[in-house]
This record gives structure tokens, sequence and C-alpha cells, in this order.
């Protein structure tokens, strides 16, 4: 169980989490966001907010929220680490080509956690799912 309130999160089982001022305005940038984006690229939002920050701030700081279960750390091989807000099950699409990542606007497919169950011992707690191709801008170069 997860509550949040403006100072704090709770997590079940663990310490709370304080949610400071960095941590807050952070959250904030990355909520306002439909993309996914890189440390560096929230850092440039985050900066326009908050001048002095560093980019091992904003990076430290993702890293926590997404350690505590508040963001989700999107890592793939051979690309840079890009957070999400989103922490639902949900599937992404990522360029071959740019990285650039989208969520894909489909329902999650129950069906494939229900087959999971009778092939594994594992109690599945979550999942990825990534299809991967060329995103509208890179699709267009020649």
């Amino acid at each position: 169980m997860r509550i949040i309130t403006n100072t704090v999160c709770y997590l079940m089982s663990e310490r709370p989490l304080k949610i400071t001022k960095q941590r807050a305005v952070i959250l904030e940038e990355l909520r306002k966001l439909k993309t996914h984006p890189t440390a560096t690229e929230l850092y440039e939002l985050v900066r326009k907010r908050i001048p002095r920050i560093s980019l091992g701030t904003v990076y430290r700081n993702l890293e926590v929220l997404a350690d505590a279960g508040i963001i989700r750390k999107i890592e793939t091989a051979g690309t840079q680490k890009r957070f999400d807000a989103m922490i639902e099950n949900h599937y992404h699409v990522r360029c071959v080509n740019c990285g650039r990542v989208d969520d894909l606007p489909v329902p999650p497919i129950r069906e494939i956690e229900d087959v999971l169950h009778g092939f594994t011992d594992y109690k599945i707690s979550s999942y990825r799912l990534e299809f991967q191709g060329l995103c509208p801008i890179c699709k267009d170069q020649p």
C-alpha cells in the first residue's frame, strides 16, 4: 500500500519516504509529461523551477522514487534509463532509431497473467512488455 501526502510517502513495511521540495518538483514535472524522459531531459525542465539543482540530484531522486515504487524506471538494453509517472501495468513502444518511448493506448491483456500461472512456480508481481519499431518522426526520414 502506498499513501502519498504533501510531505511523506508511506510505504507498507518500509520507512516513510520524505517528499522534499526537490522530489515534489521532479514528480510534478514528470507527471506533466506524456513522454518518458531521461534524467537529463527531466533535469532541464526541473532547472526552470529550481535553477541551482544539479543533474546528479535529479538522477538520485529519480532512483529513490523508482525504488520506492512511486515512479517507474524503464531500462532497455543499450539505451538510457527513462522514467514514467504511470506505475500501473501498461505497454510501451520504443523507437529503435532515436530511443523515444511511448505508451501504447491499449489495456493490459489479463490472459497473459493467467497463462503464466500455469507455467511457473513464481508469484508474478509485475511485468514489462515493450514493442519496438520506428516512431512517427523516424519512419518518415529517408
